[in-house]
């Protein structure tokens, strides 16, 4: 449902979903297990605000490898300071194809992320996670423990890699 209140329509409309929206950080191992849930965001907020605003950073253990999407580019001092490596995707420019070695660090990321896009599909498979699914003002304020419960669902699926 739209937010009855002007503000919080304008801060939770997302331009690029063109409706309002709620924002998670999610978070998983290797292996597939969700092992980070942040609170919620207005969809306006970018991810970077998500990244240093919802407690992950304190997460990140020294030497640890992030893997992102193109989106996080902005964050990769913020990862890099607490010791952790952002790990994406290389950013493709019309001007300029990429590397042979961009091109195989790309496939490989590639064949990493399609794990975490399972993952992402595992929580749209509860329909108050679905793209546009009408969350009733009722359950506002309990959308964050919803989500946490989805995710501790979600693990318990059982392994996403095989």
């Amino acid at each position: 449902q739209k937010p009855t209140s002007p503000v919080l329509q304008s801060i939770t409309y997302s331009q690029y979903k063109s409706c309002n929206t709620l924002k998670y950080l999610v978070s998983c191992a290797s292996c597939g297990l969700v092992t980070f849930v942040s609170k919620a965001f207005p969809g306006r907020a970018s991810d970077q605000k998500i990244v240093l605003k919802s407690g992950y950073l304190n997460k990140i253990r020294q030497g640890a490898g992030v893997l992102a999407d193109r989106g996080f580019k902005n964050v990769a001092s913020d990862v890099s300071s607490v010791g952790g490596n952002l790990i994406r995707p290389p950013s493709v420019s019309s001007d300029e194809p990429l590397s042979k070695e961009e091109a195989m660090h790309a496939k490989e990321i590639a064949s990493v992320r399609i794990h975490v896009e399972r993952l992402i599909r595992r929580f749209r498979e509860y329909r108050i996670c679905a793209p546009h699914a009408e969350l009733p003002s009722t359950l506002f304020n309990k959308i964050d423990d919803i989500v946490i419960i989805i995710a501790g669902l979600v693990n318990l699926l059982g392994k996403l890699i095989r």
